[in-house]
């Protein structure tokens, strides 16, 4: 069972970080991911290691901001952060492992890129890494922590901009519009084109469209 380090009540934006620090966690880094719902594209994760003192007016979950606001805060993240560390999961692996095995390896390529080493972990979420760092979840992290605030605007906007050279190689699906999510238009299009190499083929909505393989 995952304990919550302290109640959710009048949160400060960083008091999670601070209370593993005055613990003797120096690096804590948050983790979180982008694209675990759409339809296509591979998903994104990010681990961001904050300083101590850190502040930026508007830093929040990314689902919350508006494009502009998160091509904003991208630099200054990238700029003010102790490390940064991105990693994915293709679209095979999705449909190999499961998108909640896929996510996992992508938080884990993710921290694996970190330097420094972080000596504790912030996770969006329920489900922690199988990782030897100590670490704890947070449901609804990217909105309680900075870190993973940070993180989720950092998985955000790149996997936004892979999602739009992805639109350049495979036209006709839109995806620099919906990013791979299952809008109607988007679903449309499967219906019209079939899948494209970078559709999850273990999704519903792709699946159906699928060439039909014959025995020989």
């Amino acid at each position: 069972m995952t304990l919550e380090l302290f109640p959710p009540a009048e949160e400060h934006p960083l008091q999670f970080e601070r209370r593993l620090q005055r613990q003797g966690y120096k690096l804590v880094a948050g983790i979180d991911e982008a694209g675990r719902g759409p339809l296509a594209g591979p998903v994104l994760a990010a681990a961001v290691v904050l300083p101590e003192h850190f502040e930026l007016p508007g830093l929040t979950d990314s689902k919350k901001l508006s494009h502009a606001a998160r091509e904003r805060l991208f630099p200054l993240i990238r700029q003010q952060a102790l490390a940064v560390g991105i990693g994915h999961a293709s679209p095979a692996e999705i449909d190999q492992l499961n998108i909640l095995q896929a996510t996992l390896q992508a938080m884990l390529r993710a921290v694996s890129r970190l330097s420094p080493v972080p000596d504790y972990l912030l996770i969006d979420g329920i489900t922690p890494l199988p990782h030897a760092i100590p670490q704890q979840t947070l449901k609804k992290g990217d909105s309680r922590s900075l870190s993973i605030a940070a993180a989720s605007v950092i998985a955000k906007v790149v996997r936004d901009r892979l999602m739009v050279h992805y639109d350049r190689r495979f036209p006709g699906y839109g995806f620099s519009g919906h990013k791979g999510y299952g809008s109607a238009a988007h679903r449309q299009a499967i219906v019209d084109l079939g899948p494209c190499p970078i559709h999850r083929a273990t999704f519903r909505g792709v699946k159906e469209y699928l060439p039909v393989r014959t025995s020989p």
